[in-house]
């Protein structure tokens, strides 16, 4: 049987329940993309060149589908500029700014720790 969403009465919602919501919004934060791009994004507005230049790697495609998931989900604001070629920004919403702190605290320990745990992943 599959677990409600509901833990009782300290918390409104449990990720470890199969039917939590919570769990579409961790997949969305905790995908290496939407991290990275939310820590290009923290110092403030950017166009989708510069983003792209701060995530090394990232396919134009990949980073497209990933910025238009943050906007879905709230975390990222897109805004057009009426300009010939048409000038576009991605900016950190309340929301997005919330989650770019625990998510920095992440990176940080990564890049911190990832000598101390490579060597566990590869054969």
């Amino acid at each position: 049987m599959a677990q409600r969403c509901e833990s009782g009465a300290h918390r409104e919602h449990d990720v470890y329940a199969a039917l939590c919501p919570g769990r579409d919004v961790l997949e969305v934060l905790a995908a290496k993309w939407s991290a990275l791009a939310i820590g290009a994004l923290e110092a403030g507005p950017e166009r989708f060149s510069v983003i792209q230049q701060r995530l090394d790697g990232v396919s134009p495609k990949v980073l497209t589908r990933t910025l238009r998931r943050l906007e879905e989900y709230g975390f990222v604001t897109r805004t057009v500029f009426a300009a010939v070629p048409a000038r576009v920004e991605y900016e950190l919403t309340d929301l997005g700014r919330g989650a770019a702190r625990p998510l920095a605290q992440l990176r940080d320990w990564v890049e911190s720790n990832v000598d101390l745990v490579r060597p566990t992943l590869t054969p």
